[in-house]
């Protein structure tokens, strides 16, 4: 090798040890520091409409987008659960999170240090009580004197401050290690007269209290968006904003919304205050059967405990008038199919109704995926294969995805007209009795996971090893 080429090569080597150094000095803007890492880290809270960890799990709407943003991005998802909600704003603000996902209120006051992404939600912040316990609440006057607890750090408390400029008699207290779902539930016991939550918040965690009311709104509907730090790197942000157009122009958003809040008023506080005694009383001696069943055939005892009380209320010598019987009500053609000889046998009942299920299921078109595939199963465990499969047509024919529970359930209905089950195949049938079945069932099903969580959200079992990096102390 002559001088020169030594002298090439050398400042070859040189040049390559000056790159690296300076993409180590400079790992670039915050969207490519995280596809670098790949790793997306996201605050978030635990709430009914957040973020639910289990063993079997995440869910939770804010997760599910989160999930989905991550997946965008080609990255891991990160969850930080701060011990107190004021601690996810500060920890955004000081860039110490990609972004927040916790139900955060767009507020002006939060935007002088925030920048928020796209809207997904409009909400109302209400304030709650329990009129038995309490007495009627009707007007701002009507709160002199009353106890009204907060948590700490939220947008409630500027609606506060505001509503006392005008009314100086409002006072209230703040609790800064709390969630919304742990306030209701102090409500609903009686050991504070008032909280305030979002709207959206009531009608997630109603069903578990019965007896809740919203008294007053105390708010015009207000936004709710992600979180950012409010930096001059804007390419994470402008990548979110790209995602929720995604979101919204393919009908994600709006399935993700279906998923989680179209169900949540189907129970009236009668049925779901006898749902939650006869889950204490009843419910116990069938579960061993349930989990049984569920691991036999790789399913949620819980999904097929919330089945059997639909179709029973978990009467095992149940018989209905047109001659279906037993825990999960199986016709006498069904039995015959599965070999169930004896319809009240409680264990025959609900192996035989788990695997009707699962044959249900795995007859639908393998494109239609999780959780559609289930509900459309469980809208044919009701109304059969045949009128599913009308009712999918139907949607077909209108524009819309005959593989989404959201569409097809708009649909469902139309097959007890003339103009349109006379189209059928199968025609007419009760098609509004699947969607009100399946709506059914997915609340009781949401109300068993939380009772199965201890009924407090917001105190979930340490060995759920929720992932926080940050200390308490903040």
């Amino acid at each position: 090798m002559t001088r020169l080429q030594r002298a090439e090569v050398i400042a070859l080597v040189l040049l390559v040890v000056v790159t690296l150094l300076f993409v180590t000095a400079n790992p670039g803007n915050t969207l490519q520091q995280a596809q670098n890492r790949g790793e997306l880290v996201v605050a978030m809270r635990i709430g009914n409409t957040t973020y639910l960890p289990s063993p079997e799990g995440a869910t939770g709407f804010e997760y599910e987008m989160a999930k989905a943003f991550a997946d965008w991005l080609d990255v891991d998802l990160k969850i930080v659960v701060p011990g107190r909600f004021d601690a996810i704003l500060n920890r955004t603000a000081r860039g110490k999170v990609h972004l927040a996902a916790a139900g955060i209120t767009i507020t002006p006051e939060r935007e002088a240090y925030l920048r928020f992404g796209p809207s997904y939600l409009q909400i109302t912040e209400q304030l709650i009580h329990r009129p038995s316990e309490t007495g009627r609440i009707r007007t701002i006057e009507d709160l002199a004197d009353r106890q009204i607890v907060v948590v700490s750090g939220t947008a409630h408390i500027e609606t506060l401050r505001l509503l006392q400029e005008m009314h100086p008699f409002i006072t209230w207290e703040e609790i800064p290690r709390a969630d919304p779902e742990e306030l209701l539930r102090r409500v609903w016991e009686g050991n504070i007269e008032a909280t305030i939550v979002d709207s959206i918040e009531l009608s997630a965690t109603q069903r578990f209290y019965p007896g809740l009311r919203a008294a007053l709104d105390l708010t015009e509907p207000k936004s709710l968006a992600w979180a950012f730090p409010k930096t001059t790197d804007l390419s994470l942000f402008n990548e979110a904003e790209a995602f929720f157009v995604y979101l919204k122009s393919t009908g994600l958003l709006e399935q993700m919304l279906e998923r989680y809040f179209g169900h949540l008023d189907v129970i009236d506080q009668a049925g779901m205050i006898r749902f939650l005694r006869e889950a204490r009383e009843s419910l116990p001696t069938f579960e061993p059967l349930f989990r049984e069943a569920a691991r036999q055939y790789d399913l949620d005892w819980r999904l097929l405990a919330a089945i059997s009380y639909q179709e029973s209320h978990w009467n095992p010598n149940a018989v209905s008038r047109t001659g279906v019987r037993g825990l999960m009500m199986l016709t006498l053609a069904t039995a015959g199919e599965l070999g169930v000889e004896d319809r009240l046998d409680p264990r025959a009942s609900v192996f035989g109704g788990t695997q009707y299920l699962i044959n249900l299921r795995d007859r639908l078109p393998e494109r239609i995926q999780e959780p559609d595939r289930t509900w459309m199963a469980l809208a044919a465990y009701n109304i059969g294969m045949g009128h599913l499969h009308d009712a999918r047509a139907i949607t077909q024919r209108q524009g819309k995805d005959p593989d989404r529970w959201l569409d097809v359930m708009e649909y469902l209905p139309l097959l007890s007209r003339p103009e349109w089950h006379s189209q059928t195949r199968f025609g007419y049938a009760r098609g509004w009795e699947p969607v009100q079945y399946v709506q059914n069932i997915r609340a009781f099903y949401d109300v068993l996971n939380w009772l199965a969580a201890g009924g407090e959200l917001g105190r979930m079992p340490s060995s759920l090893q929720i992932m926080d990096i940050f200390p308490r102390g903040l």
